[in-house]
């Protein structure tokens, strides 16, 4: 069966990406770039059309050619198009039930035939990749689109030569990426994509592996575009100040400037805007420069976070009522949902993440950024988490690709040439091996998995690499170890993917790559085939003689872990809560840690202790902080409820 790519046909940037070996990732052009502005540049009289970043170059000097934002105008009527969206540098036509058009010379264009025109741009880009021809794709969309957007949506797919498998909602593509499929059934995800032009508010929930969007609400038309325009104003108001030329963008359809020198002001500008806001996700101000804006005149000015924020506050305000919808509409309130997800290039700015957290109650943000949580917490807070582990402009494209490949079967390449003689694998935390190629598995293979990070703010992980039939990875032969670096992020985040590949020689190629940057490192480690039989042999038969305490100890292990970390919580709930914390409850506390510690000592000989012991201890540990729990729920809740500026009077009689 023939590759199909996931593809996030993007307001503002478009991305395609494939699964290889069980790792999702971002097809890079022939310059290494991920993300491909959707901008389409169409010459006057001969030239060929332009698509992805050279478009983008040219939006300053030939405006009027320079198609941009045409995601908000598919699939829509003249009637559904008020004035203030044509407010562009581009002619945009169309009245009543006719369709929207955008005019170009003495063409008018479709908005699908634009899109067509960056969708060709990826599947060139995925063809060069591959090396081979692209026919197949899954698209996404706003859960919000209609028929008319959707069928349109799907049109522009076959014009750019590719047939349409799906088209995907964008949050469920969005939660495929964050691993959300691997949450306890019954979870409850919002998810929250604000894009360039486009927003909307999911809410979704997880039922037997199945995910069902409970309620939907959203804007085709609100978006990062419009802070852009915010901030050009406001420069365009300072550029007066300073006596720049006075430089108004048009107000009503048809109202266009008619001087080329100000149509290029006016887009010099917007793209400045557009760069400002970008590094002020970052940066607590920045400076903007434009050299030779008019005749003798230049301009510059220090653009400020703060300033930034008060021209956006009113366009991030307008998703509050689509976000309380939605809650409406799925019968839920804040607390109830299990985390809040972000998607969308606008969700960097730091005024839009404290605006979600503070909107849902998301307990711990500063703590808790970006950390994925998966399972059961023992002890939840009371509000959802605010997720951010993945980047947010890649998100819905690669959840793309992720369904793209559960509809191709997720096919191997199955050349029986030769078979795997031991298990390869990975050691992992607690000194176990997770297997990622089993055993008598044929050659050429591929194969990988996502791995977390186990400490907090950890900055490099250590990829030791296994071969054996063993359950810890002391009893396993050891090919190789490495180590790839990574920005620090709290415990638990979703960062690193690992592949094996075993070629046709039986050379293991081991690739590891920072999920959220894109950076990875590869290591030939050696013949991962050419074992000695014996050697092989015996191994084999060691497992199997082994195989009951093996099992032990992965059990004895894996429930240690689990009882060392609800031990540290429980100090650390002991130290934080002081003296609020009534004696006889820290003695049943402090007496129920020592059970643990206790049940923690191992038999030297077998490296296992007493499991069931453990499991009782740890138990009524976790029985016995529960005061304490509720008691930092309590202070939770206060805090969240102060910095709402709600002050609880005690009633008097």
């Amino acid at each position: 069966m023939s590759r199909i790519i996931g593809i996030d046909l993007g307001t503002t940037n478009s991305l395609a990406a494939t699964v290889d070996s069980g790792i999702p990732l971002v097809i890079a052009d022939a310059s290494g770039r991920r993300l491909t502005p959707s901008v389409v540049h169409v010459p006057d009289g001969e030239g060929s059309i332009l698509a992805g970043l050279p478009a983008a170059h040219l939006r300053v000097t030939q405006p009027e050619q320079t198609v941009y934002s045409i995601k908000r105008f598919m699939g829509r009527r003249g009637v559904d198009v008020p004035d203030a969206e044509r407010r562009l540098m581009y002619r945009v036509e169309g009245t009543g039930a006719g369709p929207v058009a955008v005019r170009i010379g003495d063409r008018a264009w479709a908005p699908e035939e634009i899109s067509a025109c960056i969708l060709r741009k990826l599947k060139a880009d995925a063809e060069a990749s591959f090396n081979e021809p692209v026919t197949r794709a899954v698209i996404t969309v706003p859960a919000y689109f209609n028929d008319a957007q959707r069928n349109a949506t799907k049109k522009a797919g076959e014009l750019a030569g590719l047939t349409v498998e799906r088209i995907l909602n964008e949050p469920t593509a969005a939660a495929l990426a964050y691993g959300l499929d691997r949450l306890q059934d019954r979870a409850r995800v919002a998810v929250y994509d604000l894009g360039g032009g486009t927003f909307d508010l999911s809410i979704l929930e997880l039922n037997e592996g199945v995910f069902q969007v409970l309620a939907t609400s959203g804007n085709t038309c609100l978006g990062g575009d419009d802070i852009d325009r915010s901030v050009s104003e406001f420069l365009l108001e300072r550029i007066q100040e300073s006596g720049g030329p006075r430089i108004t963008i048009p107000e009503r359809r048809g109202e266009y400037p008619l001087d080329q020198h100000a149509l290029a002001m006016l887009a010099r500008v917007r793209e400045a805007a557009e760069q400002a806001k970008i590094a002020l996700s970052t940066m607590e101000a920045t400076e903007i420069v434009l050299p030779f804006l008019a005749p003798g005149f230049s301009f510059q000015y220090r653009l400020t976070r703060t300033e930034l924020e008060t021209m956006a506050r009113a366009v991030v305000q307008r998703t509050r009522p689509h976000c309380l919808r939605a809650l409406a509409d799925a019968r839920l309130q804040p607390h109830e949902l299990d985390q809040v997800i972000l998607v969308g290039g606008q969700t960097r700015m730091p005024l839009v993440r404290a605006f979600v957290a503070d909107l849902f109650g998301c307990a711990d943000f500063e703590e808790t950024r970006g950390q994925l949580r998966l399972g059961t917490e023992h002890h939840r807070p009371a509000g959802p988490q605010l997720n951010t582990s993945q980047n947010p402009d890649e998100a819905v494209a690669l959840g793309a690709a992720i369904q793209a490949e559960i509809l191709s079967g997720g096919l191997r390449n199955v050349l029986l040439l030769d078979v795997t003689p031991l298990s390869l694998g990975l050691e992992t935390f607690g000194g176990l091996m997770n297997v990622l190629i089993p055993r008598n598995s044929t050659i050429p293979i591929k194969a990988g998995e996502k791995f977390t990070t186990a400490m907090d703010y950890q900055r490099e992980m250590l990829i030791h690499v296994l071969q054996g039939e063993r359950e810890r990875a002391a009893d396993n032969w050891s090919l190789g170890k490495f180590t790839i670096d990574f920005e620090p992020a709290p415990r638990g985040v979703a960062r690193v993917g690992v592949q094996f590949e075993i070629d046709a020689d039986g050379i293991l190629h081991v690739l590891a790559r920072d999920t959220l940057t894109g950076v990875e490192k590869v290591v030939e480690i050696k013949s991962a085939v050419n074992v000695d039989d014996a050697a092989v042999q015996q191994m084999v038969d060691e497992s199997v003689t082994h195989a009951f305490e093996d099992l032990a100890a992965r059990r004895w292990i894996e429930a240690r872990l689990k009882s060392m970390e609800i031990l540290a919580a429980a100090r650390k709930s002991l130290t934080e809560c002081g003296t609020q914390v009534i004696p006889e409850v820290r003695e049943k506390i402090e007496a129920a840690m020592v059970q643990v510690e206790q049940a923690l000592v191992e038999d030297p000989n077998t490296k296992i202790g007493d499991l069931a012991q453990l499991q009782t201890a740890t138990g009524a540990l976790d029985h016995a902080s529960l005061p304490v729990a509720e008691l930092l729920l309590d202070r939770a809740m206060e805090a969240l409820l102060r910095q709402r500026g709600i002050v609880l009077t005690p009633v008097t009689e």
